[in-house]
């Protein structure tokens, strides 16, 4: 019946003596491996014995035309396999127009056997074209922005190509309860390990396929390999249906039809390389019409594709990629070493050591392969696997120690590759102008994560900050702020930790709906935002993200938005969370020579409102509300600070706010946490004498006062990362008082303050902690005879100058300090 197709996997002919392997494109196809129909390869994705066999297969048998498991939107993009430029791992990325979120990555690296059997028909020149599933038809059955379901991410093995993100749900539309229960998920892997008495199936597979040696694939028929693995599948498939993965159907259908049309013409001479597991469906005998009503109906959607780089890291299965790997570097060692695997790696991993200045000799080298092909023999395996190389490094290279095992994981076992792609490949106009401007500034994406300190004052690198906020204001996470490394407090440093990812490729999409490049698009959707904004905190945040970003066109949008909100909005807690941000990019415009004349007017405006507002905010706070409200007032003192440094409408505002803070000091109806913040700050300002600071305390801690008001005053005081540990160590009078205090609560309400202060004492460094302590143990010293008792209370410690110990370091400080001729003079 013309409506059949009988596809059964080929067997393979045996080898002609001294057949050339290497014959030229023009040579005919191998009549006997297909004898029974076409050549059906079922592959492991991501597998280099896979591909070592793959490649063996398609050089024996001679196809006229290959066709490989993918999405056919990709057919038009093959022939930039074969570009110089193109240089795995990389992936075919499928978005749809109207949706760029809803995406689809098909990842191949340079031992997938799929890119092996692009690459070789290229080369032969043989057509080449993808059969599965279109992406118009995928990306349509998959939730747009959805969560892969539990148990989606393992294919049913051999692993699909798809990430979790072009997972089996998005191959194949949803299947009915019924349908879904009827067979429970399976890994063929671990049924076919189990059965040959392995307990691990990764084990089973490098024994039997991915550590055969490319010497060993030269000599055997290169046809047997997949004929028994089609065997093997076959028998899976009868005992496990469809192995819990009901969708596939829908797939293999559209395979079969794929390849009825390929053989009208080219006949059987066709060699298909897909996954294991579909090699039964696709040499099952089904009638065309019944593989068309599993197709009718489904949706579409308007899709792109193009390549886009890929990494190792992507390709582990510990990043969430359902058809992941566990060692992707080792695997492209084993595909790539021409001879001699273990020691090749060996080398590697004692070069990586070396670098990090460990010391690892030839011996070490010698006496690890020794290691591990011992342990390889012991173990009854065919060749050192990645468990026994792993095990003599770390008895050798490592002396035992498995930190720096982790870094030969890290980099080598998984591996840092980022792959490339030609600029003639199709991408986004937002994705071309982004390009541009990383190889302008030299800002080149690297999968390995790395610091980057910048100087604002110069050109570039304001340049590339420009880039990178205007990049996170899009929602592309290439760049995070980090803390400088060179610890500078100046606003002219930034530095970042940057990572390039894949999906942000897809992020780029997505944003390409706000703009041609860069800039634009981070206009225009600075400026929705600033629209759509319904909190005052929020436009105050945004912009500030302007004034980094180098966006003045948004401003005037932003600048309004912010000065509605700040009209309309009465809230002291929702001002006060603004006004941080307001006085941040003051200097932010400030180091980037921005006007922000407008911006400084709003800042003052809404600086004057928080202090009308704030004292009669403070009364009537439990204790969450007022932690709140504390956290929110050292914002506002901190921002006031840089108004009055830089802005000139923020005139007599310092005083204003100094009055503020002397009101909430003095108030008892004000929360003590407040009270006792709003007296450190006067303290710290100078606006506080000392001993107006230690009257304060005295009242707070007085026998009166609750002990959890009087607890939540210290917090406040000397509380957190303001030095308040410090200020007790110096302050003989200060810690006294708490001692005193501290000592006189009575034991039935100690437990109730125990928490407040082990939250305050807690944030001190550990050396702080253990001054307080000896203070505290030793006790006020006795009086000097002559002497004023208050001005050593405690050894060490107090306003007075101790003459004697200042005397005995002034030679090692004019040593250290003194120009050269005189420190030779002294030590001579």
């Amino acid at each position: 019946m013309s409506g059949e197709i009988t596809t059964g996997p080929a067997v393979a002919a045996p080898a002609v003596a001294g057949q050339d392997t290497t014959a030229p494109a023009t040579t005919a196809p191998v009549a006997a491996a297909f004898a029974a129909g076409p050549l059906l390869l079922g592959v492991r994705h991501h597998g280099p014995g896979s591909a070592r066999a793959v490649r063996a297969a398609l050089e024996a048998a001679r196809p006229a035309a290959v066709l490989i498991e993918g999405p056919p939107e990709g057919d038009a993009l093959l022939p930039l396999a074969a570009d110089p430029q193109m240089r795995p791992p990389v992936a075919l990325l499928a978005h749809a127009v109207d949706d760029p979120g809803r995406a689809a990555f098909w990842p191949l690296a340079e031992f997938s056997p799929e890119w092996v059997a692009i690459r070789w028909a290229l080369a032969h020149d043989v057509p080449v074209r993808f059969i599965d599933l279109p992406a118009t038809h995928s990306l349509a059955l998959k939730e747009p922005h959805g969560e892969q379901q539990p148990g989606e991410e393992t294919a049913p093995a051999p692993q699909t190509s798809e990430t979790p993100e072009a997972s089996e749900t998005a191959s194949a539309p949803e299947a009915s309860d019924e349908e879904a229960t009827v067979s429970p998920l399976v890994d063929p892997i671990r049924v076919l390990a189990e059965t040959a008495g392995y307990d691990d199936p990764e084990r089973w597979w490098e024994d039997v396929v991915e550590h055969r040696s490319p010497a060993a694939d030269a000599t055997a028929d290169a046809l047997t390999p997949f004929t028994a693995l089609a065997e093997a599948m076959t028998a899976l498939r009868e005992a496990y249906g469809d192995g819990g993965h009901p969708r596939d159907a829908v797939r293999e259908a559209y395979m079969r039809v794929q390849l009825r049309t390929v053989r009208k013409e080219f006949g059987d001479a066709v060699a298909v390389v897909c996954g294991a597991w579909h090699v039964p469906a696709l040499a099952a005998r089904t009638t065309l019409a019944a593989d068309r009503a599993l197709l009718k109906g489904l949706p579409k959607v308007k899709a792109e594709m193009t390549w886009v780089p890929w990494t190792h890291r992507r390709l582990a299965r510990h990043s969430g990629y359902g058809a992941g790997i566990d060692s992707p570097g080792w695997y492209g060692h084993l595909f790539g070493a021409p001879d001699r695997p273990i020691e090749r790696w060996m080398t590697k991993v004692a070069g990586l050591l070396r670098e990090e200045d460990r010391f690892v000799s030839t011996a070490h080298v010698i006496e690890a392969v020794r290691l591990a092909e011992t342990l390889a023999a012991m173990r009854g395996r065919p060749l050192a696997g990645l468990s026994e190389t792993t095990d003599a490094v770390r008895a050798v290279m490592c002396e035992g120690s498995d930190v720096p095992l982790a870094l030969i994981q890290d980099r080598l076992v998984v591996g840092e590759t980022l792959g490339e792609v030609p600029d003639s490949a199709p991408a986004v106009p937002l994705q071309r102008d982004l390009t541009r401007s990383q190889r302008t500034l030299r800002l080149k994406p690297e999968a390995l994560e790395k610091e980057l300190d910048l100087d604002l004052r110069k050109e570039t690198d304001a340049a590339k900050s420009r880039l990178l906020h205007r990049l996170r204001l899009l929602g592309i996470g290439w760049g995070e702020p980090a803390e400088s490394q060179s610890r500078s407090t100046g606003t002219f440093r930034e530095s970042w930790r940057l990572r390039w990812e894949p999906e942000l490729h897809v992020r780029v999409a997505e944003a390409g709906v706000w703009g041609t490049t860069v800039e634009t698009a981070a206009t225009a959707k600075a400026e929705s935002q600033a629209l759509a904004a319904t909190a005052l905190s929020e436009v105050t945040a945004l912009a500030e993200h302007c004034l980094l970003a180098g966006l003045p066109e948004a401003l005037p949008v932003v600048m309004k938005a912010l000065a509605d909100r700040a009209a309309l909005d009465a809230d002291v807690g929702h001002l006060a969370d603004a006004l941080p941000a307001l006085a941040r990019s003051l200097r932010y415009g400030d180091v980037r020579s921005t006007d922000t004349a407008a911006l400084a007017e709003v800042a003052a405006g809404l600086a004057e409102r928080i202090c009308v507002g704030l004292p009669p905010a403070c009364t009537g706070l439990d204790a969450d509300g007022a932690e709140a409200l504390r956290r929110q007032i050292d914002g506002v003192h901190s921002a006031i600070g840089l108004l009055v440094a830089g802005a000139a409408p923020a005139e007599g505002l310092r005083d204003r706010w100094g009055t503020v803070l002397r009101k909430l000091a003095g108030r008892d109806t004000v929360a003590g946490i407040i009270r006792g913040r709003a007296t450190r700050l006067l303290l710290d300002e100078g606006r506080l004498t000392e001993d107006e600071a230690a009257r304060l305390m005295g009242l707070a801690l007085s026998p009166g006062t609750p002990p959890t008001d009087a607890a939540a005053w210290i917090e406040g005081f000397v509380g957190g990362a303001s030095g308040g540990g410090m200020l007790l160590v110096h302050d003989e009078r200060l810690l006294a008082l708490v001692d005193a205090w501290l000592t006189g609560v009575p034991a039935d309400t100690f437990t109730d303050v125990l928490p407040l202060l082990r939250r305050t004492f807690s944030a001190y460094e550990p050396g702080v902690r253990r001054t307080l302590g000896e203070l505290v143990r030793r006790g006020p010293a006795p009086e000097r005879a002559g002497g004023d008792a208050t001005d050593h209370a405690y050894p060490g410690f107090g306003p007075g100058l101790d003459t004697a110990r200042a005397d005995a370091v002034e030679q090692v400080l004019h040593l250290l300090l003194a120009p050269a001729p005189e420190r030779a003079e002294a030590t001579a």
